[in-house]
């Protein structure tokens, strides 16, 4: 009898084993999302009627029925209303201090003329102490409505700027960040007045030069690294300021619904910085940084210290940015063969080859991603050259290395296959397309704009992803604007019907995914955000249309609305 009971014990505590292992406790939501479309870019479902998270996490994401099933009185219930929603954008190159920054100094961006910028700069001045910095970035001459009377190689001159500011020294960065212009007043501080050179119409400098007129003064116009004979005399920003700045640059990112952001090469000042918001709780944006190569110290001292990859997924570095060409608006893109509206220039190398391979030797040993800025064919052939060095003598540390190569704009046919052989990604802001198409053709030819500028579709068929983004503040943090160009091949002005070499537009999925999963993978993070699935981080993006199926004339008029952010609403346009 003692023996029947033992066993009948037995047999009941199995039974209740079994019981409390298959019905684990219910968890619960601590939010549910449902009533509009929601893409999800998870190869398993394109779209689904309802997300479930758990704090910051995607609990579910699926049937609306049984995603209520997570549902409790205290889940906060988001009803879309038709809306639209996908995963949080990441934009995938920027510069997120240059995008606070951006919004203290002045916006140079919308400016159609010189006289533009003029009188921006002369309502400046009104609010400026005599002597005080006046700095401001974005103008770009090649987009403007008309040009100044006056101009060299193709630039304006600071006469007019110099007369309108004669007590504040002023100096404006170019759009791309590869030139800037300054008046008199800075010229004097710097020393740089008279660069006479016996009438010859540029003053070098290595990577750089100052562009000066018939008489051997200077313009007011500094190329790549000759900016830094103006820039060394700027005051530094000060710690409050820092501080302004990000936080701007947070609020920007929510509006736009970017909930991740490429940091396209940070100095150990900023790491600082971006350390303390984190311990603050301020950090309200996924930071993947990248760490400036022109420190050579900082290089060292982290490759002794190796990556940090944040466990909380807020600020993580485990790559290095090197900026190797100069832009194609400036005149500073590397070439192969010489600009067609400069016969006598090829551009600038802004950075040694030889430092490019040892960077990348560098990389693969200590575990470092490595981000080249290329944009003329020639920088993007010579980088891929110093890449495929490394692979080929360290192939057990280059299985997975991710190396990527930042813009990727002007290829020679030729390199374009190499992209996907090497596994290296370009990193391409596809707004720059909009911007740059109409007028790009003057320094490149048409012949040489065909078959190798801009070549999306070409990439992606060989077998590579895209990592998309805006460059901010090189163009506005704006993805919308960026979605389209990828899509349409036109000028956000709609121009021209059809699209620039239409063969080369992305597909509406293809553009979404440049913007989150894609994006995600060129961080090494597609195993935790990029997508809506369970497990992932709870970041999205709710529009007021579906930019999926609307029209494309209509693409541009889409707004995001409404920003999740580690499964807190962060931005609404109903607060």
């Amino acid at each position: 009898m003692k023996s029947r009971l033992s066993l009948f014990a037995i047999v009941i505590l199995a039974l209740v084993t079994t019981i409390a292992c298959t019905n684990p406790e219910k968890e619960y939501a601590t939010m549910l999302i449902y009533g509009g479309t929601i893409y999800t870019v998870d190869s398993t479902s394109v779209t689904v009627e309802a997300v479930a998270t758990k704090d910051n996490k995607i609990l579910f994401a699926g049937s609306l029925a049984e995603a209520e099933t997570y549902k409790n009185e205290q889940t906060e219930i988001i009803d879309l209303k038709g809306k639209t929603m996908t995963p949080g954008l990441i934009e995938g190159h920027g510069h997120f201090m240059g995008l606070g920054y951006n919004e203290l100094n002045l916006d140079l961006l919308n400016t159609t003329s010189y006289q533009a910028i003029i009188d921006a700069v002369a309502e400046r001045v009104k609010s400026s102490k005599p002597g005080e910095w006046i700095t401001g970035r974005g103008w770009h001459q090649s987009k403007w409505d008309s040009m100044p009377s006056e101009v060299v190689l193709g630039f304006q001159t600071h006469h007019l700027l110099s007369a309108i500011s004669p007590d504040n020294p002023v100096y404006l960065r170019h759009a791309s960040g590869h030139a800037g212009f300054a008046n008199e007043k800075a010229m004097e501080i710097a020393g740089l007045l008279d660069l006479s050179l016996d009438g010859v119409r540029k003053y070098e400098v290595e990577g750089g030069e100052v562009l000066v007129d018939a008489s051997g003064r200077p313009t007011g116009v500094f190329n790549e690294r000759a900016q830094t004979l103006i820039t060394q005399h700027i005051p530094e920003r000060t710690p409050e300021s820092d501080i302004k700045a990000f936080d701007l640059a947070v609020e920007a990112c929510h509006k736009n619904g970017i909930t991740s952001f490429h940091d396209a090469g940070i100095p150990k000042e900023t790491i600082a910085l971006y350390e303390k918001m984190k311990s603050e709780g301020k950090m309200q944006t996924r930071i993947y940084a990248m760490l400036t190569g022109w420190d050579k110290e900082l290089l060292s001292t982290w490759y002794e210290k190796g990556v940090m990859i944040d466990e909380d997924h807020l600020f993580t570095i485990r790559s290095v940015k090197l900026n190797c060409d100069g832009a194609l608006g400036s005149r500073g893109a590397w070439l192969l063969e010489p600009y067609s509206d400069r016969p006598d220039h090829f551009g600038h190398e802004t950075l040694p080859m030889e430092f490019v391979k040892e960077t990348a030797f560098n990389g693969l040993k200590n575990g470092f991603q490595v981000c080249s800025h290329a944009i003329g064919d020639r920088a993007n052939r010579e980088i891929l050259d110093r890449y495929e060095m490394a692979f080929e003598k360290m192939p057990e540390a280059a299985t997975d290395h991710r190396f990527r190569i930042e813009h990727a704009q002007h290829l020679h046919p030729d390199d374009i296959p190499r992209f996907a052989a090497l596994k290296v990604i370009p990193a391409m802001q596809a707004v720059h397309m909009s911007s740059d198409r109409p007028w790009a053709i003057d320094r490149l030819g048409e012949k040489r704009i065909k078959e190798g500028a801009y070549m999306w579709q070409d990439l992606l068929q060989s077998g590579v992803p895209i990592v998309n983004g805006t460059d901010v503040p090189v163009e506005p943090i704006n993805p919308i604007a960026s979605f389209y160009a990828s899509v349409s091949r036109k000028t956000l002005k709609g121009t021209p019907e059809g699209g620039y070499e239409p063969e080369q537009k992305m597909t509406r999925t293809q553009a979404l995914r440049s913007y989150t999963l894609d994006a995600a993978y060129g961080a090494f993070e597609e195993d935790i955000k990029g997508s809506i699935t369970a497990g992932k981080l709870a970041d999205f993006t709710i529009y007021d249309q579906d930019l999926m199926t609307v029209e494309e004339s209509k693409i541009l008029d889409t707004k995001v609305v409404m920003t999740i952010f580690n499964g807190e609403v962060v931005y609404s346009v109903d607060k």
